[in-house]
């Protein structure tokens, strides 16, 4: 049998829709991802999701535990999770990867953004977010 096709047939086969990340920060570290990849944005708060996050005693969505970056092409969505420990919050059971045409260019942007730079190999960086979360840094193509 062939595979579903990425238009259509329904085979009950499991699609990612979140990447969840533990934080000490969620609202920091969910601008920080936002700016990171292209095509995503801290997910707006409306008046309902603000009076919901009030009834949990969050005043403000700096201290909201739950932050939403979502893609505006509908790629995965991806949460920044607020974790007591901060020793468990840098370190994922996961990483990202991601891809750039300059590597050398975007590496630059993203230390400019808080990340940091934490090994250089032959095919790719090893970095870290600003709570210390390692990502890959890959060539396009």
């Amino acid at each position: 049998m062939a595979p579903a096709s990425a238009a259509g047939d329904d085979l009950g086969v499991a699609r990612l829709r979140d990447v969840v990340v533990d934080s000490v920060h969620p609202a920091r570290l969910a601008r920080f991802w936002a700016a990171a990849l292209d095509g995503y944005a801290v997910a707006p708060y409306d008046e309902a999701e603000l009076a919901r996050l009030r009834s949990t005693g969050v005043t403000s969505t700096e201290d909201d535990p739950t932050v939403l970056v979502e893609s505006a092409d509908g790629g995965p969505r991806l949460w920044c999770q607020r974790v007591g420990d901060p020793a468990a919050a840098a370190r994922p059971g996961l990483h990202l990867d991601l891809v750039a045409a300059d590597t050398a260019d975007e590496a630059d942007r993203l230390v400019g953004l808080g990340a940091s730079v934490l090994a250089r190999h032959a095919d790719h960086l090893v970095l870290a977010d600003p709570e210390g979360h390692p990502f890959c840094l890959y060539p396009a193509g």
